[in-house]
């Protein structure tokens, strides 16, 4: 089965949900899509996150670090691609349990055929057999 989500809830003083809000406006993006991609982010560099001022940000180290946030480019074909697959993964998904429903049905039939329908014993067979010769 697959991941399910998990609810957080915790308390921040009005100042700093005032400030999340204004965060989560720069970004279009929803407050829960603020904290999501922090935990994602925590998540991905083992609860290793650096605070970064402002006027830093983007402004790579003459040590060859890479800057903070990384960026990457992404060609628009990729992102096309990526939404086609993701498109046709839930359309398999549904033919599955399409396929899973119809399956059980005629599970549920066999079941209730097999109840009303007479047994015959192969020894049975073979003495009708034996009777015709």
């Amino acid at each position: 089965m697959g991941n399910k989500n998990k609810t957080i809830s915790f308390r921040v003083n009005e100042d700093a949900f005032e400030a999340l809000q204004e965060i989560a406006e720069e970004r279009d993006i929803s407050l829960s899509a603020v904290f999501r991609d922090y935990v994602d982010l925590l998540v991905e560099h083992d609860g290793q996150v650096a605070v970064v001022p402002e006027s830093e940000l983007g402004a790579g180290g003459d040590d060859g670090e890479p800057t903070f946030p990384p960026t990457v480019e992404v060609p628009k074909s990729f992102v096309r691609e990526h939404e086609r697959l993701e498109l046709e993964a839930e359309h398999l998904r549904e033919q599955v349990e399409e396929h899973t429903a119809y399956v059980a049905e005629l599970r549920e039939r066999l079941d209730a055929e097999d109840e009303t329908e007479e047994v015959l014993l192969l020894d049975d067979l073979d003495d009708d057999e034996s009777a015709h010769r």
